[in-house]
């Protein structure tokens, strides 16, 4: 059991026609018609292996002919909206190469493999149930990470692309321990960053198969970034350990990490670093959050046993009352950007909490 426990499988929360509104208004609703109910009707399927003959979990599935080849188009569809501009031309130069289920986890996503036939490059996105978590945890990473996303709703399907990386269970097994001791410090520096990240924004159950870990040539060095890629756990669990990945034990080789290679003034430091710049894209899209903001507060999203019990902890944890008097999970939420940012304008990054 690692310290920051999930008891329950969380359920999937409609979206209402305020967030609808919302999407709409920023281009985020899908004109092709797909539903995720759609790709459920497949006829068959066989395990997916990888190089290692290690099961992967997933499904390759099958569709008879006609219902193959509309599946396909569509999709080809959905390829040109979320890369493209949506147009129709391309689609001739675009195979479907494979779909692929997974039951493993809360979305049970279908994974789509789509090829460019004059060149052969490939690239994957997913479709998923619409989760008005999911599509919160969304948009606030595009919002307030130097990353973009792509991500489309029709009805009550999610289309998401896929977030290029290595697994960050993968990396810690198989590439870790072949990092330079420089190399080795810049990754924790960065995991200081993404926990500091995870915990400010409430993004939870960051256990090392939800990031990625990126590796960038610059120069002489290889530099690393991290990056979620699920974010189901956005602003619902009460148990505030949750939205800080070095309570998960899955994460452990990368707290030793941390405390091997970092000080506790570099930690500090970096942990300032990540809230300042954190501050400075919630002032800079300061309209856009207060209006996803504004549909989290009236939005339930969590119980309320789970309310109630984070912001309680995050009151003990900064002694704001913002918390304290917070009614729900997007209330909350609010509560701790306006934290963050009041702390930068006011210069004092160095304050305990946040």
């Amino acid at each position: 059991m690692s310290e920051a426990d999930i008891l329950f499988k969380k359920p999937t929360y409609p979206v209402n026609k305020s967030l609808f509104d919302y999407l709409e208004r920023f281009d985020r609703i899908s004109k092709v018609q797909i539903c995720y109910d759609d790709l459920l009707r497949f006829s068959g399927s066989i395990n997916v292996y990888d190089k290692q003959d290690q099961d992967t979990l997933w499904a390759r599935v099958f569709y008879n002919e006609f219902e193959r080849n509309e599946i396909d188009l569509n999709l080809k569809k959905i390829y040109s909206l979320l890369h493209s501009d949506g147009n129709s031309d391309i689609l001739k130069f675009l195979h479907v190469d494979s779909i692929d289920y997974c039951t493993f986890g809360n979305s049970k996503p279908f994974r789509i493999k789509v090829r460019n036939i004059l060149n052969d490059n490939y690239t994957h996105f997913y479709v998923k149930k619409a989760d008005a978590s999911r599509i919160y945890g969304l948009e606030l990473e595009h919002i307030l990470s130097p990353d973009k996303i792509n991500f489309l709703v029709y009805d009550d399907t999610l289309i998401e692309e896929h977030i290029l990386g290595i697994p960050g269970d993968v990396f810690m097994e198989t590439l870790l321990n072949k990092c330079t001791e420089t190399e080795k410090a810049q990754i924790a520096k960065e995991f200081v960053k993404f926990n500091e990240r995870c915990m400010i924004r409430l993004l939870g159950d960051m256990r090392a198969y939800n990031y990625v870990i990126i590796p960038i040539h610059d120069f002489d060095q290889v530099v690393y970034r991290i990056r979620p890629i699920d974010f189901d756990q956005q602003c619902y669990e009460g148990n505030f350990k949750i939205y800080r990945p070095q309570f998960f034990k899955e994460n452990y080789p990368m707290v030793r990490l941390v405390k091997e290679k970092l000080q506790e003034s570099s930690i500090e430091q970096y942990k300032n670093e990540e809230r300042a710049a954190l501050a400075k894209r919630i002032l800079s899209a300061e309209n856009r959050i207060k209006r996803i903001l504004k549909i989290m507060g009236n939005d339930l999203i969590a119980p309320q046993e789970y309310v109630d019990q984070l912001k309680m902890d995050l009151y003990k944890y900064t002694n704001d009352l913002n918390f304290k008097n917070a009614k729900r999970m997007g209330h909350v939420l609010s509560a701790a950007f306006k934290f963050v940012t009041r702390n930068f304008k006011n210069a004092n990054l160095f304050k305990p909490g946040f």
